[in-house]
């Protein structure tokens, strides 16, 4: 009983605020958000990014991990997550970062870190107008992370028993919560997308770091970044936005 009558309120506060203008975005915040998609203010963390990456990395060292040329490190950034055999893992860009610099003695940064953040944003931008191609039959260790995505996507957990799908269904799709449309996440490429700059937080933020404050706002224990559930939920996710043009840095309220 406590579950269904959590889900009916749920449906109750996303009914009211797709009937009800109190709970949509101001005319200042959407005057900002207009602004803003002429001049995203992520273009300097970008930036950053592009320049501590020159300087621990660089692509020919990127590149020469992924075991990859240069030339064809675009279209292989845009199959990410995926497999890294010297890693042993399905891992993300970042993890990718990381293991990198660890390699050259560096401290990494960390996942949850500003200049990760920027760092990451930057990499990815370099397959900015490729399309998504992560293949999920790629291998056994691709396969085993989809369906541990998709697992972690539909099933219910925390204090409000709430999953991913709970507002990313074709049944909420459109509705509003909390001041925001709930989007069918492949319709809005959210993997092609991220990292994005944050209105409501002032400052560029992962995929994985959004799905954070989703698990929060839901009362669900936050998955660390960089785990094999929360890299799994990316693999899910980006599988959604398939052969949508990767555009980098988003803009999300």
């Amino acid at each position: 009983m406590k579950k269904i009558a959590l889900v009916t309120a749920l449906s109750l506060t996303l009914l009211i605020g797709a009937e009800s203008t109190q709970f949509t975005m101001s005319k200042a915040d959407k005057a900002m958000y207009a602004e803003m998609l002429e001049n995203n203010p992520a273009d300097i963390f970008i930036a950053d990014g592009g320049e501590v990456f020159d300087e621990k990395i660089g692509e020919d060292g990127l590149a020469k991990f992924l075991g990859v040329s240069e030339k064809e490190l675009p279209a292989y950034i845009a199959g990410f997550p995926r497999y890294i055999k010297s890693m042993d893992m399905v891992a993300g860009i970042d993890q990718v970062l990381q293991a990198i610099m660890i390699g050259k003695g560096q401290k990494p940064f960390a996942l949850k870190s500003g200049d990760m953040f920027s760092m990451l944003g930057y990499v990815k931008s370099l397959a900015n107008d490729e399309k998504i191609n992560l293949n999920i039959e790629a291998d056994e260790h691709i396969k085993a992370s989809y369906a541990l995505g998709k697992k972690t996507y539909n099933e219910p957990r925390g204090g409000r028993g709430l999953a991913c799908l709970s507002c990313h269904s074709e049944a909420t799709v459109g509705m509003m919560l909390r001041t925001q449309v709930l989007p069918n996440l492949g319709a809005v490429k959210a993997a092609a997308t991220w990292p994005a700059y944050r209105m409501t937080k002032s400052s560029l933020r992962s995929l994985q770091r959004r799905f954070q404050g989703c698990m929060k706002n839901a009362l669900q224990a936050k998955l660390p970044i960089g785990s094999k559930e929360m890299v799994a939920l990316e693999v899910y996710v980006t599988s959604m936005a398939k052969d949508k043009e990767i555009a980098i840095p988003g803009l999300k309220r």
